[in-house]
């Protein structure tokens, strides 16, 4: 894990991306900016990511997406530090970021928020 790379504006963990080579969203590393409604409207409104907005969830785009809303919730509710060591003890317990050769892993297999959220929490001793 390196801490340093933070999260991106949706709430995606960039501190555990199997993508070393990125330096992460707020670093200007996101591949996907100049498409990406998280990271336009985070840096317009100096948030350091979408669960600091009033708005929150938006819409559409990421947040369609189970794993970045349940994410940014998390952030919202227990901040960057709660987040990241959850991350960084479920990874020693097995729980993947991503699996090997793409961008999905274990916390894209819950079907809820709730159930995402959980799993952070948790592990995979309580998250279902």
């Amino acid at each position: 894990m390196d801490r340093t790379k933070g999260f991106g504006y949706c709430g995606l963990a960039c501190c555990i991306c199997s993508d070393g080579a990125c330096p992460g969203c707020r670093r200007e590393g996101c591949g996907n900016r100049d498409w990406c409604g998280c990271f336009r409207c985070g840096r317009e409104k100096g948030h350091a990511g979408c669960w600091e907005c009033a708005g929150f969830p938006c819409a559409g785009g990421m947040m369609e997406k189970t794993k970045v809303r349940a994410f940014a919730r998390f952030l919202r509710e227990y901040g960057e530090e709660k987040l990241m060591d959850c991350l960084e003890r479920n990874e020693r317990a097995g729980v993947v970021y991503h699996y090997p050769g793409g961008f999905l892993g274990d916390y894209d297999a819950p079907g809820t928020e709730e159930e995402t959220i959980a799993l952070i929490l948790h592990g995979r001793g309580s998250a279902g």
